[in-house]
């Protein structure tokens, strides 16, 4: 393992180029199946924020968004390599995907376990499926846009938000960070079910996912975007394939 690896992959210049690449993957492919930036098949989490920037902008609103988007990655990963200079380790990458495989391979089962111990030793926990039929191609890319835009949002800008928030408020960090880690889990959960494409609610499903939420919103605050994005995206592959 390279030295200093725990901490390198948390920073910019690793953990944002590493989600880059499922970023393109997503949008090339959704691109592809719609031949649109913005409508037909489409996470919901990248819907909702695009949105906003086409209320903001109309037509250009979309364009502004992904020049942001790649903009302040940029400026982040250009203002951490000066901090840090010297050539990538590519070592590093690597580490990072073999992580987010364990996370990912793990992340089921524990939730799974997690949410009968909470409801019930009985209960069997079967997600809900959605109301529209989608291609496996579909679903897979749908997938790819969980693991980049639901991060982004629930995770980058929701956790981070309420955590700022806490520690304006005069919280302490630990308060803070836990305060915002369940309330981004909840929300997280409760999106699932919005929309012409939401799942229909039950308890089961709902726990489940707030307790997947709660574990994605730890691992994006110990181990950063990167690695969270790709064990999401990762994780509804796997279930896709396998269900």
């Amino acid at each position: 393992m390279p030295r200093g690896y725990w901490r390198a992959a948390r920073e910019a210049r690793y953990t944002l180029l590493f989600a880059l690449p499922l970023l393109l993957l997503y949008e090339g492919l959704s691109f592809a199946l719609t031949r649109s930036s913005y409508a037909g098949l489409r996470n919901g989490a990248d819907v909702l924020l695009k949105t906003l920037f086409v209320a903001l902008g109309g037509s250009r609103g979309v364009a502004v968004f992904s020049l942001a988007l790649v903009g302040v990655g940029a400026w982040l990963v250009w203002r951490d390599r000066k901090r840090h200079p010297g050539p990538l380790d590519r070592r590093v990458f690597g580490f990072m995907m073999a992580e987010s495989v364990v996370y990912a391979m793990l992340l089921g089962s524990v939730v799974s376990a997690l949410t009968s111990l909470l409801l019930s030793p009985m209960l069997s926990v079967v997600q809900a499926t959605a109301p529209v039929r989608i291609s496996l191609t579909g679903q897979l890319v749908l997938s790819l846009g969980a693991g980049i835009y639901e991060e982004l949002l629930f995770r980058v800008l929701l956790v981070s938000g309420l955590l700022a928030l806490a520690r304006r408020l005069g919280w302490r960090r630990p308060v803070a960070v836990g305060t915002a880690i369940v309330g981004a889990a909840l929300i997280f959960s409760a999106f699932h079910y919005i929309g012409p494409m939401g799942d229909t609610f039950t308890l089961a499903s709902f726990t489940f996912r707030a307790i997947a939420g709660l574990m994605l919103s730890g691992l994006y605050v110990a181990r950063g975007f990167g690695i969270a994005a790709w064990t999401h995206a990762l994780y509804d592959v796997g279930l896709t394939l396998l269900g």
